[in-house]
């Protein structure tokens, strides 16, 4: 018989823990309907309102500048729709699963009407019910009972019948809550440093590869003076398209795992081949690699022997050229690409337009001490999203363990 307490508890607390639907311990509303705000509502500068965009993540902005916000007139008109510290709040579209709890520094917000509020009662902490209503078997659950399938929605009713386990000390429900937001803070710690590292990375290379119109860089290592020259990326590369292949052609086992773009981003799930194709179809481990459809850019493959897919360019350097500054000189191409899309979603990469494209390069030496350099680097990166990744591993088993 399954236990109604959890596996770990920080307390000597001994109570059971009761099975008990959401709206019985908290209060649940909609935003404002008949009020509802619109763009041209919004003024420079008013009080905040949390809308739909603000749950991609569960944590809410700290900042009223980064919201939309209303008049004092809006404000007054809609008082009942202010938010308290330990409030939570929920999209009513899109991630329907994510509640972001409110801190003292949003108390006095306003909600619109596409997102709910959760407001605990009955001796309920709202840091501890933020941490449980983040559970996997409670967000599943709110997800199976949503309408539709490609922009799920919820209302109050679902979130009311949302049946969860939960404990009646609130002396526990304290402690759990503050022991989960320790964990956070230290995750944003870690967020914060590894964005600081890569905001240094990408300094770095605007300063140690040549602007537009200029032949060399501002930062330049000690005995290194010369002009970088001039090439087109066919006299420094061969660009190998991957093995285009038909969905009959996919696996679910085989001798050969086919990497496809997607891999090296967020997919973890693989196909797989048994065809034995020519050797320039499959990548080894320290080969150069570029994705070139949807998400771009230079990766060395860091896995066993795999074939690529068509969507990945194999880069064969040709002799006299430094990989570890191959990839540090397309990511430094990469981030130009992305400042020059006006705002575009979409970039499209052709093979030709690779070959043709006109970069500097300096010497073979200079290569190697700049390529060195940024591996250091990238490896610090690296590590600290492994750090990151395990902190948050740490939490997703902490959140298994301490809720029924």
């Amino acid at each position: 018989m399954k236990s109604n307490k959890p596996s770990v508890q920080l307390s000597n607390v001994n109570k059971e823990w009761e099975k008990i639907f959401l709206g019985e311990i908290s209060e649940i509303k909609t935003g404002p309907f008949g009020s509802a705000l619109h763009a041209k509502d919004y003024v420079v500068s008013g009080t905040p309102i949390i809308t739909t965009e603000h749950f991609k993540t569960g944590e809410l902005p700290l900042y009223k500048a980064e919201l939309p916000q209303v008049s004092n007139e809006d404000y007054k008109r809609l008082k009942s729709y202010r938010l308290k510290h330990g409030d939570l709040v929920f999209s009513r579209v899109g991630s329907v699963d994510i509640n972001a709890l409110v801190t003292e520094a949003q108390s006095g917000w306003l909600f619109s009407g596409r997102v709910l509020r959760v407001r605990p009662i009955k001796n309920v902490d709202g840091s501890y019910l933020h941490y449980l209503l983040d559970t996997t078997l409670v967000k599943n659950d709110i997800l199976s009972r949503a309408v539709g399938q490609t922009m799920p929605s919820i209302n109050t009713e679902i979130l009311k019948n949302t049946l969860i386990h939960s404990s009646t000390d609130v002396r526990e429900q304290k402690k759990i809550g503050l022991f989960f937001k320790n964990l956070d803070d230290t995750i944003s710690l870690h967020q914060q440093e590894l964005d600081t590292l890569k905001q240094t990375k990408q300094g770095f290379l605007q300063k140690m590869f040549p602007k537009n119109g200029e032949t060399a860089p501002k930062i330049r290592f000690e005995g290194h003076n010369n002009e970088w020259i001039l090439r087109e990326l066919k006299d420094v590369a061969t660009f190998i398209n991957g093995r285009a292949y038909k969905q009959t052609e996919l696996l679910e086992s085989g001798k050969y795992k086919v990497l496809r773009v997607g891999n090296f981003y967020t997919n973890n799930s693989w196909y797989y081949s048994d065809l034995e194709l020519d050797e320039k179809y499959y990548a080894d481990f320290g080969d150069l690699l570029y994705t070139w459809s949807a998400s771009f850019g230079p990766h060395i493959w860091k896995g066993d022997k795999v074939i690529y897919h068509y969507h990945i360019w194999k880069v064969d350097l040709k002799d006299g050229y430094d990989k570890n500054f191959i990839v540090q000189l397309f990511e430094y191409d990469k981030a130009k690409i992305m400042s020059d899309k006006n705002g575009s979603t979409m970039v499209h990469i052709t093979k030709k337009g690779m070959e043709e494209k006109k970069i500097y390069i300096p010497s073979y030496n200079e290569q190697v001490k700049i390529g060195e350099f940024f591996k250091q680097l990238d490896e610090v990166i690296e590590l600290k999203e492994q750090e990151l990744e395990a902190l948050k591993q740490t939490k997703k088993g902490f959140l298994q363990k301490m809720f029924v």
